[in-house]
């Protein structure tokens, strides 16, 4: 009777299904090591952050630049009732204050050439960033005081100022000095009137002294160290915008879209070109007590990198489940149709293998290209996999076949992992083509 039960144990363990369960648990039981692997790949990307932004507040953050703009201040009256509490009797009491009012410039043109920098290395993070050498001209109109309601006999026209808000002013790399018609001001830095932006502002001079038909062309040129994107507010009635860079994955972004039929990428860089109209955006040329703000009408560029390593390491990581499986899939197969017995280690050992792979590609990801890293993790994780499958299998009909099925899956992938726009497509009618595979393989199987 124990003899019976024996044999009755032995051949339930000995049986396809007591080994399609223990490989399954097995599959299921390689996802820890997986997360693992995925969670050193989140922590290194943080890292790189971490390294990213901290070399990007000595060198320089993103540019956004708001100008110039023409200030003029104003007298303002304004008037009290006052009553006199002894005697009942009213009396009009009149303050005056110096307020400002300030004008957009009718053109705006700028064109900015923007060279990336990729020498700065923190580390073994390589921080691209970039200088932007940045040229202004236009013009201002006279300043429209009737549309403010204000009387021009109360207008300052002696104290006008030039002032340009933008950020990053610590990055700035050039004498500051603005030619306005043939006279040269100098900018100087004064309190910020938010956390966001810093202002440069003109000594005062006298603008209808200055005004020819009381207009005033200005040119000024900035260079700054800056990195992440470069943006501007179209504030001028006529706003255009140039630049050329050595970029070559650029990323416009913000309210307007750059010209479609001058607009290039190339893999030496990209040119882009706008132009706004003062009736493209809803906001006047002219306001009184403070600067508005403007940053809904931002448009520009970002300078990143569209898929960096550690996001092609994240997006191959999350295929370690399929590979794992189709893997142990395959050796099951071969098991159920050359009658030879792998133990169950012999697949732990195999699973640790391709989980190694992950490790593999991250670690050397960080000193060469992902596709380098791709090939090396790929290669080694294969050829390990194939020779123990020789000493496994007995022969080299099946490792070969183990090896060729391998290398077309990491090829598969990797080609996924490339892919951006037709990934999901691919990826689909690939794993249809894997699925008809096995089913055509398994057709013949007796499952006993």
């Amino acid at each position: 009777m124990q003899n019976s039960e024996t044999e009755t144990n032995k051949s339930f363990f000995q049986s396809t299904t007591a080994k399609m369960i223990m490989v399954g648990l097995l599959t299921l039981v390689l996802l820890i090591p997986l997360f693992f692997v995925q969670d050193l790949i989140r922590e290194r990307n943080l890292r790189k952050k971490e390294v990213v932004t901290e070399v990007s507040e000595l060198w320089g953050k993103e540019i956004t630049f708001y100008g110039p703009i023409l200030r003029i201040p104003y007298k303002s009256v304004t008037e009290t009732t006052v009553e006199d509490e002894k005697t009942k009797k009213t009396s009009i009491q009149r303050y005056t204050s110096i307020e400002y009012a300030y004008f957009f410039p009718e053109k705006l043109n700028n064109t900015s050439d923007v060279k990336k920098n990729t020498s700065l290395k923190r580390g073994i993070y390589n921080n691209v960033v970039f200088t932007a050498n940045m040229k202004f001209e236009g013009n201002f109109t006279k300043p429209n005081f009737e549309k403010l309601e204000i009387n021009e006999a109360d207008v300052l026209w002696e104290k006008a100022s030039v002032i340009v808000k933008t950020t990053n002013l610590k990055s700035i790399k050039s004498d500051l000095k603005i030619k306005l018609n043939n006279q040269n001001e100098a900018f100087e830095s004064k309190p910020a009137e938010d956390t966001y932006y810093g202002i440069l502002e003109t000594n005062s001079f006298d603008y209808k002294a200055l005004a020819t038909n009381n207009n005033i062309d200005f040119n000024f040129t900035m260079s700054y160290n800056g990195s992440d994107s470069i943006q501007f507010i179209p504030i001028g009635k006529t706003t255009t915008v140039s630049i050329d860079s050595d970029w070559q994955s650029p990323s416009f972004n913000g309210s307007f879209a750059a010209n479609n039929s001058t607009k290039k990428i190339s893999k030496t860089g990209f040119h882009a070109d706008w132009k706004i109209l003062d009736i493209n955006r809803s906001f006047s040329q002219q306001y009184t007590t403070k600067v508005p703000d403007l940053n809904e009408y931002v448009f520009g560029v970002k300078l990143l990198e569209t898929v960096d390593q550690y996001q092609q390491n994240e997006r191959a990581s999350k295929y370690g489940f399929l590979v794992i499986g189709l893997t142990f899939l395959i050796f099951f197969l071969i098991q159920s149709v050359s009658k030879i017995n792998i133990h169950i280690f012999q697949y732990t050992m195999i699973g640790i293998a391709l989980v190694m792979f992950y490790t593999l590609l991250i670690s050397i990801t960080e000193h060469s290209s992902f596709s380098l890293a791709y090939v090396i993790a790929g290669v080694s994780v294969v050829g390990l996999i194939t020779l123990y499958s020789v000493s496994i299998l007995k022969n080299r009909k099946f490792p070969a076949f183990i090896g060729i099925s391998l290398s077309v899956l990491y090829t598969f992938i990797f080609v996924i992992i490339q892919l951006e726009d037709y990934a999901l497509l691919v990826g689909s009618i690939g794993l249809f083509a894997i699925l008809a595979a096995v089913m055509y393989f398994s057709r013949k199987i007796e499952w006993k």
